[in-house]
C-alpha cells in the first residue's frame, strides 16, 4: 500500500469541500459554525483508497483569506494537491496566494480541477482551462492536468480519479528511516482516553508504546493508542494521516504547531538560516530586521530577519537570511516555510531551513555565505568539512552535524570519511564522534607548546608540568577530551615526553638545582649541617635570605633528585641522613619485633616535632605499620 497525503487549495466558495465529499464520501466541514455559514473554517480530513494500492489521507483546506493560517497548516506533508478552481468564477486572490504558499512550502505535484464546469456553458470551459494554463505557466502545475469536473452531476469524477492514480505512482513516498516526527494539526480529548492528536507523520514510524515527547516543551509521554484513516492500528507509517492518544500528557498541554517526536533526539531552536525568495506579488522590499509570521509545519510564530547579504530584497529576488524567532520550534535542515506580512496580512515569501542551529552570523561573512550556498547545493562533503571548520576549537559531534546539515546519517558518514581520509578534519573522540578542522588540531598543539614553554619559563626549576595542569590549559571553548590525542600526536611527533604525571620538552637536559644557582647547594648544606633536627621552610628562607617561593621550588627539584626527601610538608631530610634513620629504625625493629614513641626518640634523640611526622613517613612508605600506639615491621 503507497500512503500518500492529498490536500485542496484554491478560493473560498470554489468547491472544494464538496469535491472532497464526491469522491470520498465524507464532510470534512464538521463544526456547527461551519455548517451554518457554508464555508470551512478549520481544516478537514477524509480518506480515499484508490486502485492500484494507492491510500491518500485527503486534507481539505479553508479558501478564506482570513483562514489563511489554518490553509498553511494544512499544507504541511502535501504529497499531491488539488489547486480547485470553480469554472464559473476563474482566478480569484486566494487562487493566486495559495498557488504561492504551495510552491514555498515545496509541494511539486498536482492537477487543476475546474469545479462547477456543470454551471458554465461547454464551449465557456476551453476559455478557461486557456486561461489557468497560463496562470500556472512557470510553477510546478505548468503541466499538470486541468480536468473539469463537478461535485453534483458527478462529471469528471473518474477521470479525476485516474489522474490522481497516475500522478501517486510517480509520486515518492516519504522516508520511512529515521525518527518519527508528527506536527500536530488538531488535539482533542475521547472520553475514557485522554488527548489525542492528529497530523501527517513526516518521517519515520511511530508504534503502540513508544516513549515520545511533545516539542517545543518537552512535554514526555507515551503512545497509547494510534488511527489511521479511522481504523486502529499497531504503527503509523511516514506519509499517512494519524490520530494518536498520548498517555501522560494533558489536553490544555498539546497545542496546534507541537510536534510529536521520540525522546531525546530532536531539538529546538529560536535562530536558523534559510534561503528566502522574496515573491514577485510582495508589496515593498522586504527590509533588514523586518518582522514576519513565520509558518512551518503547523507551527506560527513572529520572526525578526536578519539578511546577511542586503539592506533590503526587492521583489522577485532571493538571498540567504537568518531568522529569529520569538518562541522556539523544531526545524530540520530541509524543511519548507513561508512568511507573511503583519499588514496586509498577505504571504510575502518564503524558502527551506537550510541550517536549524547556526551561530549568531556577521552580515556579509564570507565563511557564513559559503556554508549557506553548500548547505543549498546539497554538496555533502564540502556542507560537512565547512561545518566542522567553522566550529573552530569547539570541534563538532557526528550528530550536531547531521542535524544541522540535514543529511542522512550514512550518507554524512561517508562524506566525513572522505575528509578523514584527505586529512582536512580529524577524529578526536571515539564516543561520541567529535571531529576538528586539521587548522584547529594544529592550533590547540601549538597551544600546548606555548603552554608548556610559558610555565617553564615561569618556573625554570622544573622540568615539566604536570598532566592535569596542562590540561587545564585547554580553552574552555575548547574540550578536555582532546587533550589526551594531542598529546599522543606531539610525542609522536617529538615535540613532548610524557614522562608518567608529568609533561616536558624533548631534547632539553635536565637541570639540576645545584646547577641552577648557587641557592640549591646552600640549602644542601644546611639540611646536612643541622643533621637529625633540619630548619623549616621559613626558617631555610631566613637563613639565606631568599623567598619561601625559591626555597619551595629547590627542594622540589632536589626532592626529584633524590638529593633530599621530603617527610611532611614543612619539613625536608637530607636523603642520606635519612636513610641511616631508616637503617637504625628497621634494625631495631628486627630485634625487638616492636617499637613505642618514647623508645624511637630514645633510638634516635629527637624531638616530639619531628619524631611524630617521621614515624608517619615510615608508616606511609610501608615500612612500617601501626598497631595501637605501637610500630612493628610491615609484612610480620
Amino acid at each position: 500500500m503507497k500512503h500518500l497525503i492529498l490536500g485542496t487549495a484554491g478560493h473560498i466558495d470554489h468547491g472544494k469541500t464538496s469535491l472532497v465529499k464526491a469522491l470520498t464520501g465524507t464532510d470534512t466541514d464538521r463544526l456547527k459554525e461551519e455548517k451554518a455559514r457554508g464555508i470551512t473554517i478549520e481544516l478537514g480530513f477524509a480518506h480515499l483508497q484508490l486502485p492500484g494500492g494507492i491510500e491518500f489521507g485527503v486534507v481539505d483546506v479553508p479558501g478564506h483569506e482570513k483562514f489563511v493560517r489554518a490553509m498553511v497548516a494544512g499544507v504541511a506533508g502535501m504529497d499531491l494537491v488539488m489547486l480547485v478552481i470553480a469554472a464559473d468564477e476563474g482566478i480569484m486572490p486566494q487562487t493566486r496566494e495559495h498557488l504561492d504558499i504551495l510552491r514555498l512550502l515545496g509541494v511539486r505535484c498536482g492537477l487543476v480541477a475546474l469545479t462547477k464546469s456543470d454551471m458554465v456553458e461547454p464551449d465557456w470551459l476551453p476559455l478557461v482551462q486557456e486561461e489557468v494554463r497560463e496562470f500556472v505557466a512557470g510553477t510546478f502545475l505548468e503541466s499538470a492536468p486541468i480536468i473539469p469536473a463537478s461535485s453534483k452531476t458527478g462529471a469528471g469524477l473518474d477521470d479525476l480519479k485516474e489522474q490522481l492514480v497516475r500522478l501517486a505512482e510517480g509520486a515518492a513516498e516519504k522516508k520511512r528511516d529515521g525518527a518519527f516526527r508528527l506536527p500536530v494539526d488538531r488535539v482533542f480529548t475521547v472520553a475514557g482516553f485522554g488527548t489525542v492528536v492528529t497530523g501527517t507523520l513526516l518521517a519515520g514510524e511511530i508504534k503502540l508504546g513508544d516513549e515520545l515527547e511533545l516539542l517545543p516543551n518537552r512535554i514526555p509521554g507515551r503512545v497509547r493508542g494510534i488511527q489511521a484513516h479511522g481504523a486502529k492500528t499497531e504503527a503509523g507509517q511516514a506519509g499517512q494521516r494519524l490520530a494518536v492518544n498520548l498517555q501522560g500528557i494533558d489536553l490544555d498541554q498539546a497545542h496546534r504547531g507541537d510536534v510529536v517526536v521520540p525522546t531525546g533526539i530532536f531539538r529546538t531552536s529560536r535562530r536558523v538560516d534559510v534561503r528566502l525568495d522574496h515573491l514577485a506579488s510582495a508589496p515593498r522590499d522586504l527590509r533588514h530586521r523586518s518582522t514576519v509570521r513565520f509558518h512551518s509545519g503547523t507551527s506560527e510564530v513572529t520572526a525578526q530577519i536578519i539578511l546577511l547579504e542586503h539592506d533590503a530584497l526587492p521583489p522577485g529576488q532571493s538571498g540567504y537570511a537568518q531568522l529569529r524567532l520569538d518562541q522556539p520550534l523544531l526545524l530540520v535542515s530541509g524543511d519548507p516555510y513561508l512568511i507573511r506580512a503583519t499588514s496586509p496580512s498577505v504571504t510575502i515569501g518564503g524558502g527551506i531551513v537550510l541550517d536549524p542551529f547556526p551561530p549568531a552570523r556577521r552580515r556579509r561573512s564570507e565563511d557564513a555565505l559559503r556554508l549557506l550556498v553548500s548547505l543549498d547545493a546539497a554538496e555533502h562533503q564540502r556542507t560537512c568539512g565547512l561545518i566542522v571548520s567553522q566550529a573552530l576549537l569547539s570541534g563538532v559531534s557526528f550528530d550536531e552535524i547531521v542535524l544541522r546539515s540535514g543529511i542522512a546519517r550514512k550518507q554524512a558518514d561517508t562524506a566525513l570519511q572522505g575528509l578523514l581520509a584527505s586529512g582536512e578534519i580529524v577524529q578526536m573522540t571515539r564516543e561520541p564522534r567529535i571531529f576538528l578542522a586539521k587548522a584547529a588540531v594544529v592550533g590547540l598543539k601549538q597551544l600546548l607548546v606555548d603552554e608548556l614553554s610559558g610555565y617553564l619559563a615561569a618556573n625554570p626549576l622544573k622540568d615539566g608540568i604536570g598532566k592535569e595542569e596542562l590540561k587545564t590549559r585547554i580553552p574552555k571553548r575548547s574540550d578536555q577530551r582532546f587533550f589526551a590525542p594531542l598529546l599522543a600526536e606531539l610525542e609522536k611527533e617529538g615535540v613532548l615526553l610524557a614522562d608518567r604525571e608529568l609533561v616536558r620538552p624533548t631534547g632539553v637536559k635536565k637541570q639540576t638545582a645545584t646547577q641552577s644557582s648557587g641557592l640549591g647547594a646552600r640549602i644542601c648544606t644546611l639540611l646536612a649541617e643541622r643533621g637529625l633536627e633540619p630548619p623549616t621552610i621559613k626558617e631555610l628562607a631566613e637563613a639565606l635570605r631568599s623567598s619561601e617561593k625559591e626555597v619551595r621550588d629547590h627542594l622540589a627539584l632536589l626532592t626529584r633528585e633524590g638529593v633530599v626527601t621530603r617527610v611532611s610538608a614543612d619539613i625536608f631530610y637530607d636523603s642520606a641522613l635519612l636513610k641511616t634513620i631508616e637503617e637504625r629504625l628497621i634494625a631495631h625493629l628486627r630485634a625487638k619485633a616492636e617499637i613505642i614513641p618514647a623508645e624511637f626518640r630514645e633510638l634516635t634523640g629527637l624531638s616530639r616535632k619531628f619524631m611524630i611526622p617521621l614515624l608517619e613517613y615510615f608508616d606511609s612508605r610501608k615500612i612500617t605499620i601501626r598497631i595501637g600506639d605501637k610500630r612493628v615491621l610491615r609484612g610480620r
